[in-house]
């Protein structure tokens, strides 16, 4: 933190025409990340598909649905895996973080043939009096009893923690916790048949926090470091005001 203000304080200045000249100058490099960044995009939607075989029913305000409805008409599906596991209290703080940026989005999305859903580990009676706390209004489902959360490796069982033999972000080892943060994506062709396309772990998931983008153009960035956890400043938004 002292780092951050030090470098505030010491920051260069220049003149109008000098600042002009420094910016431009970096935004040839901001157009070639951009270049890169659409290349990889294009490289990740060529990725191989694995089709689904299991059937998975969901608890939802409405009563149970299957993954097929979850599509609700499009070919395309976005799951945002929630941490909030059976037994909690309230949703994990984090992915609260996360949650503040999709409600609405499921509007634009829609017109381009994609769903967006939430779905945790909760039954739907826990989920409903938080997600009314928050404000959310966004499609949130439970997993509840099913193997859908650990099937896509975003839950582990005690006895898979215990020998550290849980599968997160594509590698074995400790998860650190019963269940973690992700995004899981989905196509259903013309058949019916379900794929999965995409899943992204951790820090994969960070494009989609438009707080945090927003964080990366100031001069302080995110001001995480010197930490152990990066996040140790995230509330609910309704605590903000009891730090």
């Amino acid at each position: 933190m002292a780092d951050v203000a030090e470098s505030i304080g010491t920051h260069t200045v220049v003149s109008h025409d000098e600042w002009i000249a420094a910016r431009a100058e970096f935004l040839t490099r901001e157009k070639e990340f951009a270049r890169q960044r659409e290349e990889l995009s294009r490289q990740r939607r060529d990725l191989p598909w694995e089709r689904v075989e299991k059937h998975y029913v969901f608890a939802g305000p409405s009563g149970p649905v299957t993954l097929p409805d979850l599509f609700a008409g499009k070919s395309q599906l976005i799951v945002y895996h929630f941490m909030f596991a059976p037994g909690d209290n309230e949703g994990c703080p984090h992915c609260s973080f996360w949650a503040d940026n999709f409600d609405r989005i499921d509007l634009h999305l829609a017109q381009r043939d994609v769903r967006f859903v939430a779905i945790s580990r909760a039954p739907l009676e826990q989920i409903a009096p938080f997600e009314q706390r928050m404000g959310w209004g966004f499609t949130w489902l439970s997993s509840f009893g099913t193997d859908f959360n650990y099937d896509f490796n975003v839950s582990f069982t005690p006895e898979q923690l215990a020998a550290g033999d849980d599968f997160y972000n594509y590698r074995r080892g400790n998860a650190g916790m019963p269940d973690r943060e992700g995004i899981s994506v989905f196509y259903r062709d013309e058949h019916g048949d379900i794929f999965h396309t995409y899943s992204a772990f951790a820090r994969g998931i960070d494009p989609v926090n438009g707080a945090y983008q927003f964080l990366d153009l100031v001069p302080k960035g995110r001001d995480e470091a010197g930490h152990d956890d990066p996040q140790f400043w995230v509330r609910h938004h309704d605590r903000y005001e009891e730090i």
